[in-house]
């Protein structure tokens, strides 16, 4: 799993969230959370170790106790990541398929369709191999330039 996948996930969960908060403005041990959460240390425990796994708090050995803080270059490189996302542009060329699966990005591949399926799947009547021209152009445009081995291969011509 990736580690982006893996914090938002980790942070999916409320306490951990609110955990996340408090630590922010604070260096607090397993004690003190549970105070300020009005939950068991046990559980502030399991949170934290959760945290510290998908690296975005760490601890920090204080006497007897282990104060914790917040990795917040973790904080802002998800800040940057998700900016990022919502300056992306759409394609003008479409989508491949196999393109998406391998990654995002906007460089259009030699063959316009992968794996037989469509780009635009909610425009399938039946299953891929079923294709009609009439469908292909709907999707592709010219079906003369359609790489996809759909439908007979006769139809096609």
């Amino acid at each position: 799993m990736t580690e982006p996948v893996q914090i938002f996930k980790t942070l999916g969960d409320e306490t951990r969230f609110k955990l996340v908060k408090l630590l922010l403005t604070h260096d607090l041990c397993v004690g003190a959370l549970a105070k300020h959460l009005a939950i068991s240390e046990a559980a502030v425990s399991q949170h934290l170790k959760s945290l510290r796994e998908a690296g975005v708090v760490r601890g920090e050995k204080r006497g007897y106790w282990t104060h914790y803080t917040v990795e917040k270059e973790k904080l802002h490189e998800l800040a940057i990541l998700l900016g990022d996302l919502t300056r992306l542009e759409p394609c003008l060329e479409g989508v491949c398929i196999k393109t998406l699966n391998n990654k995002i990005d906007c460089q259009k591949e030699e063959m316009k369709m992968c794996d037989c399926k469509c780009q635009q799947p909610e425009k399938l009547r039946g299953k891929p191999g079923e294709c009609t021209l009439e469908q292909i152009k709907e999707c592709h445009g010219d079906e003369k330039g359609h790489h996809c081995d759909c439908g007979d291969e006769k139809e096609k011509k």
